[in-house]
């Protein structure tokens, strides 16, 4: 088995990613990829071209802002050996109201007026600790079959590129729907979401009574 471990960005890596990245348990074959675009869709399509013309098995997708345990990649690969097609870890978005970047409904709805708008709808309430099925996710951390990227590619083109009102990862999610390709979740599979906090006096003021301890990095 042999898989490609794609990794689009802009200009840097978070060092948590890379602690995550160094630690992960390899399953087969594997050989990293990371492409810097300021397009992370141009990014993405260039990934899926390289797995697609090197002959790569599976393709994993993970974002440089995920922090994850190392049986990541085996706890993926379990699940399509088991014969799913496409399956994303869980995760939640970096800012309020935090929900998973997970969906129970991707699509374009009409409003009352029969106005046609684009829409994803979060799921609030998620199944807990088990794989199910879903309508879209963000690329994460997600394995896929590089079969079902060259009948992406055979029957749309550019994989990743958005589609109206959407984003890559879902114009993605899109397509496969259409072709009638299940789209997993597997809440087991936990990863944390990278991001920046803002500091404030009142977090200072917090933290002004608590001992100041200094390690050693």
């Amino acid at each position: 088995m042999k898989t490609l471990i794609a990794i689009p960005c802009l200009d840097m890596v978070h060092v948590e990613f890379m602690r995550s990245l160094l630690g992960m348990k390899p399953v087969g074959e594997c050989r990293y990829s990371l492409t810097a675009s300021s397009l992370v869709y141009d990014a993405r399509n260039t990934l899926a071209r390289q797995a697609i013309e090197e002959h790569y098995d599976r393709i994993l997708w993970l974002d440089s802002d995920m922090d994850f345990k190392p049986d990541l990649l085996e706890k993926l690969a379990a699940d399509l050996d088991e014969g799913h097609k496409i399956v994303s870890g869980l995760y939640f978005k970096r800012k309020a109201p935090v929900l998973p970047v997970c969906y129970s409904e991707v699509g374009v709805f009409k409003d009352d007026k029969g106005n046609a708008t684009p829409a994803a709808l979060c799921y609030e309430e998620y199944p807990r600790d088990e794989l199910f099925q879903c309508k879209g996710f963000g690329f994460g951390a997600v394995l896929h079959d590089v079969d079902i990227l060259k009948d992406v590619v055979e029957q749309f083109g550019l994989p990743f590129s958005p589609l109206l009102g959407f984003g890559e990862d879902l114009s993605f999610c899109m397509r496969l729907s259409k072709m009638g390709v299940n789209l997993y979740c597997d809440s087991r599979i936990k990863l944390g979401h990278v991001g920046y906090g803002t500091i404030t006096e009142d977090i200072y003021l917090a933290q002004k009574a608590k001992p100041l301890v200094e390690r050693a990095e």
